[in-house]
């Protein structure tokens, strides 16, 4: 669905991100992992068409991504940041609703509200609709953020859109961070290619099909999580000696520092 080549990024002469070549099909949720300043945000932005890379390109089912019309593009991608600021006392269910703006116009009223009803259920914030966002806690926000990125991409073939997440459980409690990563998951499963940057490598293996683990703006390691998060590459990219602890599912792993 969505492919670079030959991308790379650099700012005072220090580059940021240098990418051969990497793909994101749909019905995967690939993680990006890797300590501060890898470049994973910048890879996301790239991808994501947020940033133009220096040299290379990304195509979105073949076309440019930087030759698709802003609005056509918001669409069939949407970004969930970290955290987002709000400018205007608004309620959830209208937080919500701005992920309709792209499609203003396009679609009947009543698609329009449809849309917005089934990514609050699918993020599961329904019981907060009329809560201002003022009054949410931090996880409860972010999940009504997922909604709106979620109501962003409703239309008629989800399997043609992505989702990018970028570290959207930074200070989440478990709980929290869960169930956002359960709902990035089930759009997976509808086919959409997702994409989450994530700090916490319990989680990538959790709920990633795939995680790219990345050092000093390259990728240095590509696939299943328990195959690639192993005890000697987590201890050399992130700085400390780790022990890795299995569960009973191939996606249960844990790491513990040996040492202080």
């Amino acid at each position: 669905m969505i492919a670079a080549h030959g991308i790379r990024v650099a700012r005072s002469g220090r580059t940021l991100l240098a990418v051969a070549e990497l793909s994101l099909a749909g019905g995967i949720v690939t993680g990006v992992v890797g300590p501060n300043g890898a470049g994973k945000s910048t890879l996301t932005r790239v991808l994501a068409g947020e940033l133009h890379p220096d040299t290379g390109d990304v195509r979105f089912e073949g076309v440019p991504i930087a030759a698709i019309a802003p609005t056509a593009l918001a669409q069939r991608r949407a970004v969930l940041p970290q955290s987002s600021t709000l400018g205007f006392p608004l309620a959830a269910e209208d937080v919500v609703r701005l992920g309709r703006i792209p499609h203003a116009g396009a679609v009947a009223a009543a698609e329009d509200e449809a849309a917005v009803a089934a990514a609050m259920a699918e993020a599961g914030v329904v019981h907060l609709a009329h809560r201002g966002m003022a009054t949410l806690s931090g996880g409860e926000a972010q999940r009504v953020q997922l909604a709106r990125v979620l109501c962003q991409l409703a239309g008629p073939d989800p399997a043609r859109t992505a989702l990018f997440l970028d570290e959207p459980t930074a200070s989440l409690d478990l709980a929290h961070a869960h169930a956002i990563l359960a709902a990035a998951a089930a759009r997976a499963r509808a086919g959409a290619a997702v994409l989450a940057v994530l700090h916490d490598l319990s989680l990538a293996a959790r709920w990633c099909d795939r995680v790219l683990v990345m050092e000093a703006g390259r990728i240095i390691a590509d696939g299943v999580p328990a195959d690639v998060l192993d005890d000697a590459l987590v201890s050399r990219v992130w700085g400390i000696a780790v022990r890795r602890l299995a569960g009973e599912g191939a996606r249960d792993l844990a790491f513990l520092a040996t040492q202080a």
